[in-house]
């Protein structure tokens, strides 16, 4: 630190006006010393304020309530019978957690209005004002880990370590990459010009839009929420997050712990909202005229209808809509690196139960290491277990079962092997809970309905590629109408392994690793049945906001602007003439060659 003061109040030496350069020890050592201290007191005082702006701000918020006699559901369902209310419960047991009331029309256009009132204010604070309001909540994330953690397990049925995998690790590493990177995707943009524009400054700003909104799945509480909250608040934004009906429960904690770090740095804590409803209430958020973008996460035909609602007051929106991810594995993988690769596979398969949108949905394997690679991963599935202190935990609820069930069931009877479980559990401990056996279905092909429509489910498919060729392998990969993320793994060396990643149809693709594009903040979102645009990463952020285009006078101090030329002017005279002038201007301007650029000037000074 003291080299680095020195360093800078030299600098600033450098930098003083002459009249005060010309002091030195030699002439006046008094007033020399006089200017030297006073510099670095202001220098030191800067540096305690930025230390003291930059320091995080503890808060606490209070964990939410249940009820306090422990009821368990005989048949646990978020719907009460002849009531509007929601019921919420956790999965993994059946326990009865809480009623959420759902929001109205009317409760989201206040809700709306109020995030308006806030983000007109905070459209107008710098980036380091929204840097410590993140930095504050990244300190407060980092600090109640294991209540976030266990708050979210409660809600959704998932295993602690799942959750500081998916809850928490992702999160922080938004936040920090926001902090670290956010403002460089934002600030204003130099753009080149042109040889006739010489004359113009072009600049590209990244303004806010207004107020946004987020449509967010159950399965990852925490983040679903959190994430398009940081994107949307650090880009000037205020937004709705409409959290799903099937993890009320925690949102309205996850909520009052974002409002606590705008609160702790003396911000409207209106700038974010959240909602709860029912599904034929949200279109009116969908389709709410203040509403300036939509970012979407959950299936394909609950995708069409926000689409279609969002189309009436033509707000873009940006859809991730889940997908069936190939794992490539190829036979150059070494005998060395064949266990690392079974754990990724093992992780990326069951990690939430199978629920994850980036989840692997589909191995496929060269014939070269296929029954290699089944022989490793049969055991390891054979001894996986069920709970929320376990292997894997609870899934959501238990509608989807009897699909699940079916798409085995049809597998099996078109060729494949089902190796390990295959159906729902009844589990000793928690019979009212939610959980179905962790399954390894081999010799899958691509003309199997399992192989093409999504299972968000503890299901591991291993499908055989027919040749050890990159084209034959894509061509299984690229089958389903999906394409969000993907992996591939063999030697660094092998030249199959760039073919892959520039023909598989996914909108992200780790080579040797499961989803690593997202844990650095690169763009996620996929193609085809998988959506269309992206957030997080650069692109996440300015797609937030209004890209506003601005080109400017550079030399207006000379004189030099746009004027229009008397052969141009209306009336225009004589427009042969006239036409002649555009011409050499056309060719001054983009003629390959000197002669056509000197062609030019010669047309425009003959029909001046």
């Amino acid at each position: 630190m003291a080299s680095t003061v020195v360093d800078t109040v030299l600098q600033l030496l450098d930098q003083l006006p002459p009249i005060i350069q010309q002091f030195s020890p030699k002439n006046s050592p008094e007033t020399y010393l006089t200017v030297l201290a006073a510099i670095v007191l202001a220098y030191s005082n800067w540096l305690l304020f930025q230390s003291l702006s930059n320091r995080p701000i503890p808060y606490k918020v209070s964990p939410p309530e249940r009820p306090e006699k422990p009821e368990i559901l005989e048949k646990p369902s978020i719907k009460v019978e002849g009531s509007n209310t929601i019921r919420c419960y956790a999965p993994a047991t059946g326990e009865l957690l809480g009623y959420v009331e759902p929001a109205t029309p009317e409760t989201i256009d206040r809700a709306i209005e109020e995030a308006h009132e806030a983000q007109k204010k905070w459209a107008n604070t710098s980036f380091n004002e929204r840097r410590a309001v993140l930095r504050t909540l990244l300190q407060h994330v980092l600090d109640n880990q294991e209540q976030i953690c266990r708050i979210a397990c409660l809600d959704s049925g998932k295993t602690m370590v799942d959750a500081q995998l998916g809850e928490v690790l992702v999160t922080v590493e938004k936040l920090q990459w926001t902090i670290k990177h956010g403002e460089k995707a934002l600030v204003p943009e130099r753009r080149p010009t042109n040889l006739l524009m010489t004359y113009k400054r072009n600049t590209v700003r990244y303004e806010p839009l207004g107020v946004v909104s987020a449509l967010v799945s159950w399965n990852y509480p925490f983040h679903n929420l959190i994430g398009p909250v940081i994107s949307a608040i650090f880009s000037g934004n205020g937004i709705l997050v409409k959290v799903s009906e099937q993890t009320a429960w925690s949102s309205q904690y996850f909520t009052k712990l974002i409002r606590g770090a705008l609160i702790a740095h003396g911000h409207d804590p209106r700038l974010v909202q959240t909602v709860v409803c029912w599904p034929e209430v949200a279109g009116h958020i969908t389709s709410h005229p203040r509403i300036s973008h939509i970012t979407f996460i959950g299936s394909r035909p609950v995708c069409h209808k926000v689409a279609a609602s969002a189309a009436k007051a033509l707000i873009p929106v940006v859809a991730e809509l889940g997908g069936k991810d190939a794992s490539i594995i190829l036979d150059t993988v070494s005998k060395s690196d064949l266990p690392r690769v079974v754990e990724i596979l093992m992780r990326g398969s069951f990690q939430a139960s199978g629920q994850n949108c980036i989840g692997i949905e589909r191995i496929i394997a060269a014939p070269g290491i296929y029954d290699k690679l089944v022989s490793l991963l049969e055991p390891r599935v054979r001894a996986l277990r069920l709970g929320q202190n376990a292997d894997v935990g609870a899934m959501i609820s238990d509608n989807n079962f009897a699909r699940l069930e079916g798409l085995i069931a049809e597998a099996v009877s078109r060729g494949a092997r089902l190796l390990v479980g295959g159906k729902r559990y009844a589990h000793p401990d928690y019979p009212n809970g939610h959980y179905f056996s962790p399954t390894l279905l081999v010799d899958v092909t691509p003309d199997m309905a399992i192989a093409n429509e999504e299972c968000f489910a503890p299901i591991m498919v291993i499908m055989r590629a027919p040749s050890p060729s990159a084209e034959d392998i894509l061509a299984v990969a690229n089958a389903p109408d999906f394409g969000l993320g993907s992996s591939v793994f063999g030697a660094d060396s092998d030249p199959r392994i760039p073919k892959i990643v520039r023909g598989i149809k996914a909108g992200m693709i780790s080579v040797n690793d499961f989803a690593a594009t997202y844990a650095v903040q690169l763009p996620f979102g996929g193609v085809a049945g998988s959506g269309y645009g992206r957030f997080a990463g650069e692109e996440g952020l300015r797609g937030l906001c209004n890209v506003k285009a601005v080109c400017e006078d550079r030399m207006s101090w000379l004189g030099v602007r746009t004027a229009i030329p008397p052969p141009m002017r209306y009336p225009v005279v004589d427009q042969e003439r006239s036409w002649r002038f555009a011409k050499g201007i056309v060719e001054v301007g983009y003629a390959m060659g000197l002669w056509g650029k000197l062609a030019g000037v010669l047309g425009i000074v003959k029909n001046s």
